[in-house]
């Protein structure tokens, strides 16, 4: 597997650090600045565990000497059973057969951790192991979660919310069946490279209507780093590195069929809802009404890479 390397951070370190000392200052008056949070997200195999694990780094080190927590959009799926029994409502809908499509988060478990964090009270960060139930994945049970902001810990400053559809933004169901409906037509004309004209409009609709929920975390974050791709179908090339990797240092990974039904199943939204995100997640727009007409913007760095991963364009939205 390529070596990942980190040329993401030099933009995202002074972008962070920048919109940290607007949110100071927005608070300085009033005796106590709370927690910042980052929403961060990039398609699969972009280069996000690496890019956090270095902006962590930086805001713990001095000057900073920050605290620091992460909380995947992975560590508040559904528990398995209530995957599985998602999976039995909607036994035709093959987005929703397993975790990974708005509906398969456990957005009140979302909310509160947020407003935890917010209110910097004695939180359990959740946690999911991937590898339960024989890949299928479950919860960890809550007694062994990290706690932070306990008694004679540092306070939580920085919150990093990361994952693969943080800051997607429903549309409207008009714009929704037009999108599909040109997604359909360009599957019949037999050059067509995506999954969204595959499936139904009804499963797309039902995945559509969840994410309307997740404006509730989305809303709650004062700043967002985007890991774009040049060509969005890289995912499938990136996920298959990683598992041919894991097949060669582990003996163990899906095999190449299995990596492409698997992005198989989240590809229709990376179609549908990424442009939301180039768009702007904190713009006002008919997908995004509850946004306020000002101070949106600058809170938005959008990174384009291209199939190695490399930096090639950075945008401030």
């Amino acid at each position: 597997m390529p070596e990942i390397v980190d040329d993401k951070s030099q933009h995202c370190i002074p972008f962070l650090l920048q919109r940290l000392r607007v949110h100071t200052e927005r608070h300085s008056g009033t005796g106590n600045t709370p927690p910042f949070f980052l929403g961060l997200n990039g398609v699969q195999g972009a280069g996000k565990t690496v890019l956090v694990s270095t902006l962590q780094h930086a805001l713990r080190s001095e000057p900073y000497s920050l605290s620091v927590v992460t909380l995947s959009l992975d560590d508040i799926y559904l528990t398995n059973a209530d995957q599985v029994a998602l999976a039995q409502a909607h036994p035709s809908n093959p987005l929703l057969q397993h975790r990974g499509q708005p509906s398969t988060h456990d957005l009140a478990l979302g909310e509160q951790v947020f407003a935890s964090l917010a209110a910097e009270q004695l939180t359990a960060v959740p946690q999911y192991d991937k590898s339960a139930f024989e890949g299928q994945g479950d919860r960890v049970p809550s007694s062994i979660w990290e706690v932070v902001n306990a008694d004679g810990q540092k306070k939580v400053k920085v919150v990093i919310f990361e994952g693969w559809c943080v800051g997607f933004r429903a549309w409207d169901e008009q714009t929704l069946r037009a999108k599909w409906e040109a997604a359909v037509r360009q599957k019949d004309t037999g050059e067509y490279r995506g999954r969204l004209g595959h499936v139904k409009f009804e499963d797309v609709q039902t995945v559509n209507e969840a994410l309307k929920g997740y404006d509730a975390l989305t809303d709650k974050l004062d700043a967002l780093i985007h890991i774009d791709a040049q060509d969005l179908h890289f995912v499938y090339d990136w996920r298959q590195e990683q598992e041919r990797n894991l097949r060669a240092t582990k003996s163990t990974g899906m095999t190449e069929e299995q990596v492409n039904h698997f992005v198989d199943g989240y590809y229709p939204s990376y179609e549908l809802f990424t442009e939301t995100l180039r768009d702007g997640a904190f713009k006002p727009s008919p997908h995004n009404p509850s946004a306020l007409q000002s101070d949106w913007q600058g809170r938005q760095l959008r990174l384009v890479v291209d199939q190695n991963r490399r930096v090639q364009d950075v945008l401030q939205i």
